[in-house]
C-alpha cells in the first residue's frame, strides 16, 4: 500500500527548520501502518537532514562547516543569477542531499531518541518549499 502527502514550509531564511511533528503527522493520520517515509524537498537551494534535536548547538556548527565547505560569494563560482548566496546553496543541497528515508511501526517514525527530521535552508531569504512525502508500506 502506498500514500503520498504534500506539505508546504515557509522558512526564515538560512538555518534549519524541524519538520518531524509535520511528518509524524503524515504518518499518524495514513491508511498505511507500516513502512517507510520518503520525505523529499522539491528545491535545489535547500535539503532535508536527519540530525540531533536535543542541542541547537550541533544545528548551528552544522551552518558554520556549511559556510566553509561552500562559501557565498566565491569569485571562482560562476553561477550567481540570484545574488551571492546562490550556487553555495545549490552546493550546499548536494551536500545535505534533498531527500531522507524514516521506517515507521504503528503509524510512529523510528527514529532515535535524539534525532529529529529537518529541512536545512540554503538562501539568505525566506522561501516557501515544497515537500513530497511518499508512505510505503
Amino acid at each position: 500500500m502506498t500514500e503520498q502527502h504534500r506539505l508546504s514550509i515557509q522558512t526564515r531564511g538560512r538555518g534549519t527548520t524541524e519538520i518531524t511533528d509535520e511528518i509524524a503527522a503524515c504518518v499518524a493520520t495514513s491508511a498505511v501502518n507500516a513502512g517507510i517515509a520518503h520525505i523529499f524537498v522539491r528545491h535545489t537551494s535547500c535539503g532535508i537532514a536527519i540530525t540531533e534535536n536535543a542541542d541547537p548547538s550541533v544545528r548551528r556548527d552544522l551552518e558554520t562547516l556549511m559556510q566553509r565547505w561552500a562559501p557565498d560569494g566565491d569569485p571562482a563560482y560562476r553561477h550567481d543569477m540570484e545574488g551571492d548566496d546562490d550556487m553555495a546553496a545549490h552546493a550546499r543541497s548536494l551536500l545535505t542531499g534533498v531527500s531522507v528515508s524514516v521506517p515507521f511501526a504503528n503509524r510512529r517514525l523510528l527514529l532515535g531518541t535524539w534525532q529529529g527530521i529537518y529541512l536545512f535552508a540554503h538562501r539568505t531569504g525566506s522561501h516557501r518549499r515544497e515537500l513530497v512525502v511518499p508512505l510505503l508500506g
